[in-house]
């Protein structure tokens, strides 16, 4: 019997000896081809620092209403290249790359909040405005952007005039399952993890395919947006720290709280966030308007941009009388 005991202990302490020791034993090499996220902007972006971080933003129009665009996971301000300027006509449009994505910057080290953290999510948000000095914004937000924009809005209820939401990522849990969270910021997947989230690079042109209706649509222009900014010194280890740090917030249990006008859009083919998780949300929302953009996958801002804007101007002009 103590012979029994004392394999059984060897064979545990070998064991948990592979699992401490061997990730790190997997090498991680560094990734070569990067540069500074200002390389890669464009004639009309901004680098703004709000809340002590570099912030890739677009600005376009003047006046009010104010817009502001919040783009989903694996996305950018790209997202919106098509319906920015449709949006103008309105009014004041901002577009910003949330921390991990586009070329906003990757802090690798920080004190305090953790800057990938989804509360930080939020507070970036409130500073943005602030920096614009915009009162009250409408929130247009795509995927888990939109469900940044919900939190946002029961947090800070005074600053949303109105809430768009594009195929939002609602009933979807963030970050994983459940079980695993606690081992995301162990030494060990700290180090694995950059590893892991590299497979985007060939991953995320699959989900990209994935999210649209007709993906025989996807132009080179549309595959370089979403691929830049995976050009960018640290990309890796930025998705992982915000993979790591990523908390669902508990929105399904809050709907009621949403008093505000809310348009719900979605494609009627979305394999991301399903067709009916958008409806079903429409339905719980106490003053949503819901439309179902035919021929249109996760992205209908994207695929379906004139079906989209014919939508928002309506919500627009019936619901909050804002009129061109």
């Amino acid at each position: 019997m103590k012979k029994f005991w004392r394999i059984l202990l060897i064979c545990l302490a070998v064991l948990l000896l592979i699992v401490l020791v061997g990730p790190f034993l997997v090498p991680v090499p560094a990734l070569t081809n990067t540069v500074p996220a200002e390389q890669l902007a464009d004639p009309n972006s901004q680098f703004i620092e709000i809340n002590g971080l570099s912030v890739h933003v677009k600005t376009m129009g003047q006046g009010e209403p104010v817009f502001v665009l919040l783009h989903g996971f694996g996305a950018s301000v790209f997202s919106w290249h098509a319906v920015m300027e449709p949006f103008s006509q309105y009014g004041t449009v901002i577009a910003y790359d949330r921390v991990a994505f586009g070329l906003t910057e990757r802090p690798m080290t920080w004190t305090g909040e953790n800057p990938y953290s989804s509360q930080a999510s939020v507070d970036l948000l409130l500073g943005l405005l602030d920096h614009f000095n915009v009162q009250k914004a409408i929130l247009v937000g795509n995927s888990a952007g939109g469900t940044v924009a919900m939190q946002f809005t029961l947090q800070h209820p005074q600053r949303v005039q109105a809430l768009i939401l594009v195929d939002p990522a609602v009933y979807e849990g963030g970050g994983g399952p459940t079980w695993l969270r606690p081992f995301y910021n162990t030494p060990e997947m700290n180090h694995l993890g950059p590893l892991i989230v590299r497979s985007i690079r060939t991953s995320g042109i699959d989900l990209l395919r994935t999210a649209w209706y007709d993906p025989s649509k996807i132009t080179s222009e549309t595959m370089t947006g979403y691929t830049n900014p995976l050009k960018v010194d640290n990309w890796d280890r930025a998705l992982w720290y915000f993979t790591a740090a990523s908390q669902p917030f508990d929105l399904p249990a809050r709907l009621s709280e949403f008093t505000l006008p809310v348009l719900v859009l979605t494609g009627d083919s979305d394999k991301i966030v399903p067709t009916a998780d958008s409806v079903r949300l429409a339905g719980a929302l106490p003053n949503a308007r819901l439309v179902i953009i035919p021929q249109a996958g996760h992205v209908p801002h994207e695929e379906q941009p004139a079906v989209f804007m014919q939508a928002v101007d309506l919500f627009l002009q019936q619901t909050l009388n804002i009129g061109l």
